[in-house]
């Protein structure tokens, strides 16, 4: 069993990444795994949990809090008649898949290399939430065929690939395809559920070397993080939706966005060992 001494700055750093984490959700509307996956890597790692398959647990711990979020999200935006079922139902099957793929690959690799994939991936999605713009289209409706046969496993492949949710890659593809923000991210909170419950199940199989393991981790699924993330954030989101409705979130949205790519870029920089 671990002591006491242990446990304690784990607690107490994971507090403090459950509040900023839900009151910037609330805020920014940003997902909370693209917050999560580095705060969970440099808290761990502070605390002496620094082997090769440290990124496994952050990424794991993440989904797992989005199943909670994610589900919490589509029955309330539902209530509202925002969610669109039909493009939930027909992308599906290939955001789960990817999400299992994304298992797979993602158990195989060593932690820096899933640095690595997170940082370039950050650092896109950054600089779309800086530089985006609302009216810019790739087609006037969300793609079928062949084109969602492609699209859609690499939404959940990639999401796993981080540690996310839908937000970060599906509110952008949908608005690329004329589909309306609100809506979009209406939709996107069901993209979460089917990326993080088949994803989470697969990394509760995985075999975490003890170097990487923090206390009370099932699989790669750190317990304590997951449960002092959901409620710290359920209490906090509110203070961010409040601060949100007081305060215009376009510059805070900027901010944010070079913030989060400061973050990938470290990380970039830490996986390259400079």
């Amino acid at each position: 069993m671990p002591s006491i001494a242990d446990i304690w700055p784990l607690v107490a750093m994971l507090v403090v990444i459950g509040g900023v984490a839900g009151v910037l959700a609330g805020l920014l509307g940003v997902g909370g795994g693209i917050i999560l996956v580095p705060a969970f890597f440099y808290a761990f790692q502070g605390l002496g949990y620094d082997g090769p398959q440290l990124m496994q647990v952050c990424l794991a711990t993440s989904l797992a809090t989005i199943i909670v979020t994610s589900v919490r999200s589509v029955l309330s935006h539902n209530k509202k008649g925002a969610v669109d079922w039909g493009i939930l139902k027909t992308w599906a099957p290939g955001i789960a898949f990817g999400a299992i793929l994304g298992v797979l690959v993602a158990s195989s690799l060593r932690s820096v290399t899933l640095q690595m994939i997170f940082g370039c991936l950050g650092v896109v999605i950054g600089l779309y939430m800086g530089f985006g713009r609302s009216e810019w289209r790739l087609g006037q409706a969300m793609p079928g065929g062949i084109k969602r046969a492609v699209l859609s496993p690499m939404v959940g492949f990639l999401s796993v690939l981080m540690g996310i949710g839908g937000g970060s890659f599906g509110v952008p593809l949908m608005s690329l395809h004329n589909t309306p923000i609100h809506r979009a991210v209406a939709t996107a909170a069901g993209f979460g559920v089917l990326i993080a419950v088949p994803s989470v199940a697969g990394f509760l199989l995985v075999d975490i070397d003890p170097a990487s393991r923090p206390p009370f981790t099932v699989g790669a699924v750190n317990g304590p993080a997951f449960l002092l993330i959901i409620a710290m954030t359920l209490i906090t989101a509110p203070i961010g939706v409040r601060l949100a409705h007081a305060l215009d979130p376009k510059p805070l949205k900027r901010v944010f966005a070079v913030f989060l790519t400061l973050v990938a870029l470290n990380m970039l920089r830490k996986a390259f060992g400079w």
